[in-house]
């Protein structure tokens, strides 16, 4: 196991690296008071229980881009390339993967808002995504893939607008990928192996969005149904008629009809036509 004694006698511990060895049993919370440390890597070994609740007491890791001191350290952490930081500010990193952690990932992981990279893939997490996952805005990876986490894609993600590394592959996460384009412009590769996940840049359209499959044989159908949804239809010009003859037979007929009124009717129009008369002379 993990000494617990490395938490009690190393104060002012800024990187921790057990990576690649055969530790076993569970992540000893006496590492969370190592308030100054900026590197937690204890990736690809055999520990197991849940990831430690306690992790938001790493001051260090809470606070945004600190530059405390310069270091050199060659370290193979970011999207598998060799790099070599030279601030303790770029050096924000927890790294638990390629472990036999269980449980779900605790909320108060959501707390260190200085976190560059959070690696927890290829364990057995269960549980839903944190939705305070969002508060991690200075995240450039966050990698939980191969876990066995459910539920929907917290919305709040999409405000992270620092991530370029994103991998949620091979879970069971579920629903509609959130509008953003943090994630609707990514590869699908970075959603592949979550059956019930839908909505762009997948390929599997959500319910609702589907296109309905056209056969050759509707063709002809289709198009009535468009004429029918259109303005000018069969119902339109048989309104057009019928309220032209009731419009028409409505004025004429009174004064083909009523005697009285078609004098009327054509006293007015003389009448009218010399007040037109008159006043165009007078005005010239």
């Amino acid at each position: 196991q993990i000494p617990a004694w490395i938490g009690k006698s190393f104060a002012a511990l800024v990187i921790l690296s057990l990576r690649s060895n055969n530790f076993n049993g569970s992540i000893p919370v006496e590492l969370c008071r190592l308030v100054r440390l900026q590197l937690l890597d204890l990736s690809s070994n055999d520990l197991s229980i849940n990831v430690p609740k306690c992790l938001d007491n790493i001051t260090a890791m809470k606070e945004i881009g600190s530059e405390d001191s310069t270091i050199y350290w060659p370290y193979e952490v970011w999207k598998g390339a060799l790099q070599e930081f030279t601030s303790l500010g770029l050096l924000k990193n927890i790294d638990l993967s390629s472990n036999k952690l269980s449980g779900e990932i605790p909320r108060e992981i959501t707390k260190l808002l200085g976190l560059i990279s959070l690696n927890l893939s290829r364990n057995n997490l269960t549980g839903k995504i944190p939705q305070e996952i969002g508060r991690l805005k200075s995240l450039d990876l966050l990698d939980l893939s191969n876990n066995h986490l459910s539920g929907r894609i917290p919305s709040s993600l999409s405000q992270v607008d620092r991530l370029n590394t994103l991998d949620l592959s091979s879970n069971n996460l579920s629903g509609k990928i959130p509008t953003g384009t943090q994630l609707q412009t990514r590869d699908a590769a970075a959603y592949m192996g979550n059956p019930e996940l839908c909505g762009d840049p997948l390929p599997k359209k959500c319910p609702g969005e589907e296109e309905p499959p056209i056969s050759p044989g509707a063709t002809e159908d289709a198009h009535d149904g468009e004429e029918e949804d259109g303005f000018i239809t069969k119902g339109f010009y048989i309104s057009a008629a019928v309220g032209f003859i009731v419009a028409f037979w409505g004025v004429c007929g009174t004064l083909v009809f009523n005697k009285m009124w078609r004098y009327r009717y054509f006293n007015l129009l003389n009448d009218a036509g010399d007040w037109l008369y008159v006043t165009v002379a007078v005005r010239k």
